[in-house]
């Protein structure tokens, strides 16, 4: 068994290096002005298109990269050291589209991979948030069209978008439809200020009596769960790759600053108590990274959709609480300089907090890990897919 990255993976790990190091320019700006200018929005987006990580999840057919699963994860790890969730200027469209027709992908998908339109996922309720089916905003059907109405909270990138995809029931059936967010009766109520500064906002949307034709429902009614259910396990497995990325960044600044910072006539990268920390991260890092990895790859040998749920909550799980512990670990060794917001490691810790929660909290990944294993016993959660008879 070789576990060696091909040369095509570290030709894309290099890429994505490349970016990302050209990102770190825009990271105090994105965080002091709370986001970035329309100028510099131009420049960013110009750089992801001179690097190959355009609509990285996308089939090259439709004009995506069209990398596997796990030359995604190779990607995120690599963008997920950036602060200020600039990653995201790298846009991936919502996977749900896949499901889009004809007139549906040339309408939004095509133009999205291009880069000329931008999505968000709105399922979040006031009263529905890890379970989906509290969801309240409903679709009611009139004529040839129907009325949507409802409320949603933490549209992320919901700002930047210009069309929705919105979760709502069609006489109970679970239903995604696409929204174009200038229609009358899109209302954004609220756009919060969160604890950390992210170069795109989480407002909250209000639609009242949407008028949206039968074109405009994704998939089938009643399809809507499954749509969601898909979108959650490559967020989860990509959130993964970015926290893991992160941790290893403040990992590396730590290390670097124990070794130049002397108290006590020498350096206290020499104290056993810091050495302490920075095993525990390293430990923390590379066995995460490891599952990472191991499970993107068995997500592109066709792993049946409900273990890949659940190994998509176990590596979710996993590293953001891992990560956690790494930044909090290095943003005690920086001391005070640690508590700084010009310090990539204050900004970190701030903003991989929110990665135990978004996508399912770290709660809800050990729910639908205990379920798996009650439903369907332990054996293909725990086996190496290599190893399952096919």
């Amino acid at each position: 068994m070789d576990f060696r990255m091909t040369p095509r993976q570290i030709e894309l790990k290099a890429q994505a290096r490349a970016w990302t190091e050209a990102m770190y320019d825009f990271e105090l700006d994105c965080e002091m002005n709370n986001g970035l200018s329309a100028e510099q929005h131009d420049k960013v987006k110009q750089l992801i298109k001179d690097h190959g990580l355009a609509a990285i999840n996308m089939p090259a057919e439709l004009g995506g990269a069209g990398y596997s699963v796990l030359e995604q994860a190779i990607i995120s790890e690599e963008v997920g050291k950036l602060t200020g969730a600039l990653w995201d200027t790298m846009w991936r469209p919502a996977n749900a589209l896949k499901a889009a027709t004809p007139a549906q992908r040339e309408e939004y998908l095509l133009p999205e991979i291009r880069g000329e339109r931008r999505d968000a996922v709105a399922i979040t309720e006031p009263n529905a948030g890890s379970d989906p089916q509290n969801i309240a905003t409903t679709a009611v059907k009139d004529g040839d069209s129907y009325l949507i109405s409802g409320e949603k909270w933490f549209v992320t990138v919901g700002d930047a978008a210009d069309f929705i995809l919105t979760l709502a029931t069609v006489d109970g059936a679970p239903t995604m439809f696409i929204v174009d967010k200038d229609l009358p009766g899109v209302q954004v109520r609220r756009v919060p200020r969160y604890t950390h500064t992210f170069v795109y906002e989480h407002p909250e949307f209000v639609f009242d009596s949407v008028r949206v034709g039968a074109d405009k429902i994704l998939g089938e009614i009643g399809q809507g769960y499954e749509l969601t259910r898909d979108w959650f396990v490559e967020e989860r497995i990509m959130i993964a790759a970015r926290t893991i990325g992160a941790a290893e960044r403040a990992t590396r600044l730590a290390t670097e600053w124990a070794a130049e910072r002397r108290q006590f006539g020498s350096a206290i990268l020499g104290y056993q108590m810091i050495q302490d920390m920075l095993a525990r991260n390293t430990v923390d890092i590379l066995t995460n990274r490891a599952l990472v990895y191991q499970f993107a790859w068995e997500a592109d040998q066709g792993m049946d959709r409900k273990t890949l749920n659940a190994k998509a909550a176990v590596i979710k799980l996993g590293a953001s609480e891992a990560s956690n512990r790494c930044v909090d670990n290095a943003l005690q060794i920086f001391g005070g300089r640690g508590y700084m917001r010009d310090n990539p490691v204050e900004r970190l810790w701030r903003e991989l907090r929110v990665d135990r929660i978004w996508e399912g909290t770290s709660e809800i990944q050990k729910l639908i890990i205990g379920n798996e294993l009650a439903k369907r016993g332990p054996g293909r959660l725990l086996d190496h897919a290599g190893a399952l008879p096919r």
